[in-house]
């Protein structure tokens, strides 16, 4: 039987298969246009952050390896400094040279500690520096879709021209339309960063995913304003 499909979390082939829809709407509706390419290059970043998220959640075996080895060593070293001092104990060493012994024990356990830490953490930091480069890219990239529907302005399409006026060839229902696709696309994005979010366990990176959704989000709700505009009814 086929494996039940979960709705609790994002599906990245389902995020691949709606993007490459909304290209073939956007390349239909606007064949050649700058707002196609910007859909193909949305297209290829799902991708990309399908095989990311999948990297992110396996584990670095051999980072966790030498973690072990590390902690080992540390152990066994502590146990040759415990070894090396029973017998001075016993013998009753003066207390000047058992404490000598002790410091070092100290200090060698102090530092395998520190070690063993540092690469406890080192895994997560990686991942943690990965995504939020990552999520840079994403954040770029919804400025790129923004900057597309920046001139689309619904209250100047009928107004006088300068020689400086943006070309507005578009129809009310095709800027409606290209207004739609941007929105979708800024969606879109969101999606991606809520990928890296639910493959991470940091809350840094989690952090970090949260604010791209909300740049999103802003830039979506600007759009939907001059949609609503587009919907109100033409004076007669």
């Amino acid at each position: 039987m086929p494996a039940p499909t979960s709705y609790r979390t994002l599906d990245p082939q389902q995020v691949i298969g709606t993007s490459e829809k909304l290209l073939a709407r956007i390349a239909a509706r606007f064949p050649g246009s700058g707002l196609a390419s910007v859909a193909a290059d949305l297209v290829r970043a799902c991708r990309d952050t399908a095989g990311r998220a999948e990297q992110i959640g396996r584990p670095y075996l051999a980072l966790r390896v030498l973690v072990f080895a590390v902690i080992a060593a540390g152990l066994c070293a502590q146990a040759y400094l415990v070894g090396s001092l029973r017998p001075t104990f016993h013998a009753g060493a003066d207390v000047f040279g058992l404490a000598q012994g002790a410091e070092a024990a100290l200090n060698l356990l102090l530092l395998s500690a520190g070690g063993a830490w540092f690469l406890l953490t080192a895994e997560e930091r990686w991942k943690r520096n990965r995504i939020q480069h990552w999520l840079n890219e994403l954040r770029a990239f919804a400025h790129v879709i923004d900057m597309h529907q920046l001139t689309k302005d619904p209250t100047a399409a009928d107004g006088p021209r300068t020689a400086a006026s943006p070309d507005r060839a578009m129809t009310r229902f095709e800027l409606a339309r290209y207004l739609d696709y941007c929105a979708e696309m800024l969606s879109l994005t969101g999606k991606l960063a809520a990928i890296y979010a639910g493959e991470s366990g940091d809350h840094v990176a989690i952090t970090a995913a949260g604010e791209v959704e909300e740049l999103c989000s802003n830039l979506n709700r600007k759009i939907w304003q001059k949609i609503m505009i587009l919907a109100e009814p033409q004076d007669a």
